[in-house]
């Protein structure tokens, strides 16, 4: 039950963190306008994201504007391009492989592979986190070296707002997947067709567990299928044994009871003469 609440934890934390780095990836606030120095008018405010670049003025007009080539562009650019793409095809997949492999699903149910999938499905989710990780990282750096660097103030930017939602979303698709990988720990059979066998008394009357058997083992109702094909003539056996023993148990219990009471009434007897 409490590796359940884990899974079940860990897959909403993986969802959180995926629908943040999608959020982080479309969404151009990646690096807004510093209004600092001499740059203190606000009545319009640039904004940079992946693909494309925006402009808010003051009177309400957003006008953006997309990267016409690719090839044109930074390095770092194209790499945390491609990097956020990644974490969100590994964050649909882990959501997939999750929703199949955890205990509170119905799928692959019998199957001793089940734990196996759900930890995968979180070392999917470690991925998806490390992957978005690395490029809001970076990118968060060079906004702040090229802040405290010599630039005009005009080509400053600030850290915008897709660098927290990706900072956050990256650590909790990475603990969601922790989570969910604690199911490699599970050795246990959760098979349907398996039950841990029962203990048995022996000719001590201690209860012990069958020699050699493992921890699983399938259940076959043996004891209910003889008792089902088993006559009326097994029955009527067992009720005269059980009868011809109770009566050979009784007669020695009157004779030992007999010769008792006889000895104690000629001990009174004899005394009585005396």
């Amino acid at each position: 039950m409490a590796l359940a609440g884990l899974e079940l934890m860990g897959f909403f934390l993986g969802i959180f963190g995926m629908l943040g780095t999608l959020v982080a990836t479309l969404l151009p606030y990646w690096a807004t306008s510093a209004f600092i120095g001499p740059n203190i008018v606000t009545a319009v405010v640039n904004m940079k994201g992946l693909w494309m670049e925006c402009v808010y003025q003051s009177t309400g007009a957003f006008q953006c504007e997309t990267y016409n080539t690719i090839l044109g562009l930074t390095i770092d650019l194209q790499a945390a391009r491609a990097m956020m793409v990644i974490s969100s095809i590994f964050s649909v997949l882990a959501c997939v492989v999750s929703t199949m492999g955890m205990q509170c699903t119905t799928c692959m149910n019998g199957s001793s592979a089940k734990s196996k999938v759900a930890g995968v499905g979180g070392s999917l989710f470690l991925l998806a986190g490390l992957m978005s990780l690395i490029p809001v990282s970076w990118k968060t750096h060079e906004v702040v070296q090229n802040f405290y660097s010599t630039l005009p103030a005009s080509l400053k930017f600030e850290i915008g707002d897709c660098l927290y939602v990706g900072m956050a979303s990256s650590l909790m698709s990475m603990l969601g997947g922790g989570l969910l990988s604690a199911s490699f720990c599970d050795d246990s059979d959760r098979s349907g067709g398996t039950r841990h066998p029962y203990p048995y008394p022996d000719h001590t009357g201690m209860w012990r567990m069958p020699a050699g058997t493992p921890h699983s083992m399938p259940f076959h109702p043996v004891t209910l299928q003889k008792a089902a094909n088993s006559g009326p003539a097994n029955k009527n056996q067992t009720l005269n044994s059980h009868n011809s023993t109770s009566t050979h148990s009784t007669v020695p219990a009157l004779d030992s009871r007999k010769s008792t009471q006889h000895n104690a009434a000629a001990g009174y007897d004899a005394t009585g003469y005396v």
